[in-house]
């Protein structure tokens, strides 16, 4: 049962550490089940690890998650090469497709590389609802701040443009994401962003956004613009989901 409309839930949580199992879903994964309208049966849930180089124990460790918050997982996998052979179909037949973080520089060339971004915007305009963290929200927009190309963050500016903003993760945990995130919005280098804290999320209908959630009780969310020769950050309204 896909969502209503395209539908993206970009964030910095939906996973944390699980108390019988290394991972554990968490209240921002059950609100993108939530979004989809699935109703009884048990969420189909399609898992992509590409940033972490399809890493098999972090498939296992996601398969297990899943499969304890009660969803139904696949994964599709890239190396040593695709594990499905029409990928577009195979993500169809799922009610929410979720993106671990790592590599986002990874993520875009190998997915560009076997069509997965053409395959995830027919999903997209089909109501499958996409979400991850991390590497897995910064992909969905124009671009971003990544640690994929060593310790000092760089720039990403070839994301996938489902949504035409750029996006800043970790924003509260990681001390170089905001005033980079400024710079390059200063200098034009990426366009006007929405930002979330450790925890928080943006929900786009198509490409507006629509709300900001979080999953604890002080998580962030952001719009940052320049205006004139200045950039602002605004704080958004975030709406905390029960956890």
């Amino acid at each position: 049962m896909p969502a209503d409309a395209p539908t993206i839930l970009a964030t910095s949580g939906g996973i944390g550490t699980g108390q019988r199992t290394r991972l554990a879903f968490t209240a921002m994964t059950d609100y993108a089940v939530e979004l989809s309208g699935v109703t009884g049966r048990a969420p189909r849930i399609c898992l992509l690890a590409t940033a972490m180089g399809d890493d098999k124990a972090v498939l296992h460790y996601l398969t297990e998650a899943a499969q304890v918050r009660g969803f139904v997982p696949s994964h599709v996998a890239l190396f040593p090469m695709p594990t499905v052979d029409d990928i577009t179909a195979h993500l169809l037949e799922h009610d929410v497709v979720w993106v671990f973080g790592g590599s986002v520089a990874g993520l875009l060339a190998m997915w560009r590389l076997h069509c997965v971004d053409e395959a995830l915007r027919v999903a997209w305009q089909a109501g499958v609802v996409l979400t991850g963290i991390s590497a897995g929200s910064i992909c969905w927009h124009a671009g971003g701040t990544t640690d994929s190309f060593g310790p000092k963050l760089q720039p990403v500016t070839n994301g996938l443009g489902f949504l035409p903003y750029a996006n800043g993760v970790h924003y509260d945990s990681e001390d170089q994401r905001r005033p980079l995130l400024h710079e390059l919005i200063s200098t034009g280098v990426l366009p006007s962003a929405f930002a979330t804290d450790d925890g928080a999320g943006l929900l786009y209908r198509g490409t507006r956004l629509v709300e900001a959630v979080a999953e604890n009780d002080t998580a962030g969310a952001y719009f940052v613009e320049r205006r004139g020769v200045a950039v602002t950050e605004t704080a958004l309204d975030v709406r905390r989901l029960q956890h």
